[in-house]
């Protein structure tokens, strides 16, 4: 569990609320439905048209990572490396095809598949780098619909206010009406705002950044693996992965 996306989540709606019981408003004024509706689901319509489908369910499905992150392990998988190369260096490659069926990632378990099957290291580089490069395109085209919710919401909230105002202007003959309407006016504002920085914008921003991990993890097993190809030594692998992984931190 990522406990400081639910710390900071927390935060910034405690801070928002507090300033506005501290200038002395009322906390139920900032509660409009009405608001609600126009700014998340115009936003929400607004990125559904712009992606695709799958885009789409695998955008919704990522912000999971937020609050429980895939365990990207870069030292443990280093360690899996140097004792595939420690393995191979006794027995050569086709001792390693034990080690295929134990692997989870399908990523991982292909490339090791190959290396095992005799592949020369350009080949198993150049294929599995395409491999990282599809996935990474889907993945960051995924992240990509929050970064877009972030980029309407706030044209969303705009709209709300013009709608409100619309009410108000509709209806100066009648007092009574012209507080809800220039509430829902500067209330959408906020919403449109306040859910692009505090929400949108930081989700699309932290899940790059997951991504960005997980792509590294990646091309540290494919360069792990040529270097095992190349017959490089262990000690040698290991040092080089530690070198790598330092540029992508």
């Amino acid at each position: 569990m990522d406990k400081i996306s639910i710390i900071a989540l927390v935060m910034g709606l405690t801070a928002i609320i507090a300033g506005q019981a501290l200038e002395g408003g009322n906390i139920a004024s900032l509660l409009q439905l009405t608001a609600f509706l126009i700014v998340i689901g115009g936003t929400i319509s607004a990125v559904m048209l712009q992606s695709t489908p799958r885009q789409f369910v695998a955008g919704v499905r990522m912000l999971k990572w937020i609050f429980q992150p895939p365990p990207f392990d870069h030292e443990k998988m280093i360690r899996e490396v140097v004792n595939w190369s420690q393995t191979a260096r006794r027995g050569g490659l086709l001792a390693l095809e034990g080690f295929v069926n134990q692997q989870k990632d399908p990523f991982t378990k292909k490339a090791l598949q190959m290396l095992v099957d005799g592949a020369e290291p350009d080949i198993l580089r150049s294929v599995m780098d395409v491999e990282i490069a599809m996935f990474e395109h889907a993945r960051k085209q995924a992240a990509r619909v929050w970064e877009s919710a972030g980029g309407y919401s706030p044209t969303m909230g705009i709209l709300g206010a013009v709608l409100g105002l619309i009410h108000v202007m509709e209806n100066l003959s009648d007092p009574s009406k012209l507080g809800a309407g220039i509430a829902v006016a500067f209330v959408a504002t906020v919403y449109g705002v306040g859910s692009a920085n505090l929400f949108f914008l930081p989700v699309a921003n932290k899940l790059k950044h997951l991504v960005a991990a997980e792509i590294a993890m990646k091309e540290l097993v494919v360069e792990g693996l040529v270097a095992i190809a190349n017959g490089e030594n262990p000690r040698i692998i290991e040092s080089r992965l530690r070198g790598f992984l330092a540029m992508h931190e």
